[in-house]
């Protein structure tokens, strides 16, 4: 028995060291009874004729208790006895054999530090964000990775670089939103075999350096500036077509250019208190001429 363990156990660093990657899932989900070995078996049973014997003293080395949100993986003679994880609540382990490891279920979060990204279109940018995720499986955290949050950290940092450097400076500042959810797929796909739900991904502050927003501030005033001649324009060209409509109308009628001259004065002398010279047309005082 004690040799196909081994040999067993030779077979998976093989395959480990030959780049198998799924090799250790397969092993942390195997569902099948673990064999301890002849010497194995003598450890344990040792371990609880000493525990029975020393009873009152064990008890409280044998008892464990794990919060609520907490689960405990326990090892007995350095292998996984169960496919689930212990708690909520009161277990119990055997002294000298099982060690356990707790496992905290809550949702962490973490700050990406500021990332200077190269942007698709050759611009340099500054980029940080917020992650989000929590242990999904606690067997899968504690088997497969070192430290599941340490290396979501880090790979939460390349992500966000291999992500940002295929779009350009515009689509970073306006697709805010498809970029996080892009991120959060990566990362989901990438940790789901450390036993990891990444559940949020959110872009910071996206910083351009000063010369960048200078140009492009001297950019957007220069199109605003030939906006507004453009606006004025086109208000010219409207206000020519008025006045020519309007000279069509007046010049059916003589008088009514008379007209909208009285009407100008009076709005004058509404306004200001001023001294209006009034001309006198020519063809008033060629009456009075004839008549003499």
């Amino acid at each position: 028995m004690a040799n196909m363990d081994m040999k067993n156990r030779n077979k998976i660093d093989s395959e480990t060291m030959g780049g198998k990657s799924d090799s250790t899932i397969q092993i942390i989900q195997d569902d099948g009874p673990r064999t301890l070995g002849f010497c194995g078996w003598i450890l344990i049973s040792m371990s609880m004729i000493l525990t029975i014997v020393l009873f009152p003293v064990t008890i409280f080395m044998c008892m464990k208790i794990v919060r609520e949100y907490e689960r405990a993986v326990i090892f007995r003679l350095g292998c996984i006895i169960d496919r689930k994880p212990k708690g909520p609540g009161l277990f119990f382990i055997v002294p000298c054999v099982d060690t356990f490891v707790k496992v905290d279920l809550r949702a962490k979060t973490f700050e990406i530090p500021p990332q200077e990204i190269l942007t698709k279109d050759s611009v340099t940018v500054s980029v940080d964000g917020v992650v989000y995720f929590r242990v999904k499986d606690p067997i899968l955290s504690v088997a497969n990775v070192t430290n599941a949050d340490v290396a979501t950290r880090l790979l939460a940092q390349t992500t966000l670089r291999n992500v940002l450097g295929t779009k350009s400076l515009s689509e970073v500042l306006s697709d805010r939103e498809s970029i996080s959810h892009s991120m959060q797929t990566s990362l989901d796909e990438a940790t789901h075999s450390w036993g990891i739900k990444v559940e949020r991904v959110e872009i910071k502050d996206v910083k351009l350096p000063v010369q960048l927003q200078r140009a492009m501030a001297a950019e957007a005033e220069a199109y605003r500036e030939a906006r507004a001649k453009v606006i004025a324009a086109e208000g010219e060209v409207n206000a020519s077509r008025a006045l020519k409509e309007a000279s069509l109308v007046i010049a059916e009628s003589p008088s009514a250019l008379q007209l909208r001259y009285l009407q100008t004065l009076t709005t004058i002398s509404a306004e200001r208190n001023s001294t209006i010279i009034f001309p006198l047309p020519i063809d008033i005082l060629q009456h009075f001429m004839y008549q003499k």
